[in-house]
């Protein structure tokens, strides 16, 4: 049994995405990013970064103790390493696989994430923060739509963790100012994996445990924008 910790967010969908599709069992561990649960000192054990997702493993591969896992590219290569699953045993296609995914850790999902802010979360707009990362995501978008030109996935003709990386974050193109219909490669791409039956279940997951996913309050953007050292120092 795995034990998630989870809330609606891009990152947080990536592991429901892979454990829906490799069929294990799981529980819901909510952790309420709004309210501040990810400082709760059970939570900071797993995940000393304070941010979801993170798992704990009760019952590993080989047996001993649970192990916990927080990042999410390190639980999916984690969960991938488990079962065997989704991640290539040929070396130049895994290889392929795992560039991918750390280019969505480094790049997509950070600034799709500031992208994020700066449009929508702000306290007033700064333009010059809203075209830097409007066109950088563009930029990505535009390298991944290439990738996707001459394939069906990202790592070829399977589907991979680092498709399951990707996704997530291309589900919120609009808010993003991104126009899919620009990124042919990506679009095809983007509807095989909405329509799985997997990806329909991780989502449908996400609505039972937030369900009203009301617009940000000031004190949840106080929770999640006003965070400096002293969030992690202090007792």
């Amino acid at each position: 049994m795995i034990d998630l910790y989870y809330w609606t967010t891009p990152n947080g969908h990536k592991i429901t995405l892979f454990l829906e599709e490799a069929g294990l069992p799981y529980t819901i561990r909510p952790i309420n990013i709004g309210k501040g649960d990810q400082f709760q000192p059970d939570f900071l054990r797993i995940a000393p970064n304070n941010r979801i997702p993170a798992i704990v493993d009760r019952s590993p591969s080989g047996g001993g103790e649970p192990i916990s896992v927080f990042e999410s590219g390190a639980i999916l290569l984690y969960l991938a390493e488990k079962t065997g699953r989704f991640l290539s045993a040929d070396v130049r296609t895994r290889i392929d696989a795992l560039q991918w995914l750390f280019w969505q850790m480094g790049g997509l999902g950070p600034m799709a994430g500031q992208n994020h802010h700066f449009t929508q979360y702000a306290p007033e707009p700064v333009p010059y923060a809203i075209d830097r990362y409007v066109k950088e995501t563009a930029r990505l978008y535009a390298v991944l739509d290439r990738r996707l030109a001459d394939r069906d996935f990202i790592a070829g003709a399977d589907y991979s963790i680092a498709d399951m990386a990707c996704y997530p974050w291309i589900v919120s193109h609009h808010k993003q100012r991104q126009n899919l219909d620009d990124f042919p490669g990506i679009k095809r791409w983007f509807e095989s994996i909405r329509q799985r039956p997997a990806t329909i279940r991780a989502y449908a997951l996400a609505e039972q445990v937030n369900p009203a996913q009301p617009p940000m309050s000031d004190e949840a953007k106080k929770v999640l924008f006003g965070q400096d050292a002293s969030t992690v120092t202090k007792p």
